[in-house]
């Protein structure tokens, strides 16, 4: 089992089915929902939702809830979350380093998620802070709220 709580084998078999080449193979596991989300690199179309490829644009397209009450454009911090390895990562711009400044609860490997941009295949971790989750804006459902 992973940090997820999802075993290996059942998320290979999930990566099989969707006749994901290994080495094209982009595995998203969001925090603390444990929700995972397989996806062919190069392949997501982009809804606008911050930078194609992002954090973001992944979860939009996917069904995963992360606030972003500026639409994506990099004027808040509502998509701030944490990201387990940087490694795959795009580095964050200037633009992303001065409106980190105004996040609460920074850590090192806080990033915003319209910003952080997956550049190639492999598996991401990524938290949510239980502090950024707000289940009750842009209509979507209480699904964490209702449980903690």
């Amino acid at each position: 089992m992973d940090q997820s709580g999802t075993k290996e084998t059942d998320r290979m078999s999930e990566a099989t089915e969707k006749n994901i080449p290994a080495d094209k193979l982009v595995r998203v596991t969001f925090l603390p929902e444990g929700r995972t989300v397989e996806f062919e690199f190069g392949t997501m179309p982009y809804e606008h939702h911050g930078k194609p490829m992002s954090f973001l644009d992944v979860a939009e397209n996917h069904g995963v809830f992360l606030d972003h009450a500026c639409g994506g454009v990099c004027a808040c911090t509502t998509c701030h979350l944490w990201i387990k390895d940087q490694t795959g990562i795009s580095p964050a711009d200037d633009d992303e380093l001065d409106r980190m400044d105004m996040a609460a609860d920074q850590q090192l490997n806080s990033r915003l998620g319209c910003q952080a941009i997956i550049t190639g295949p492999g598996n991401y971790v990524v938290e949510i802070p239980k502090w950024n989750r707000n289940y009750t804006s842009e209509g979507k459902p209480l699904t964490l709220a209702e449980t903690e």
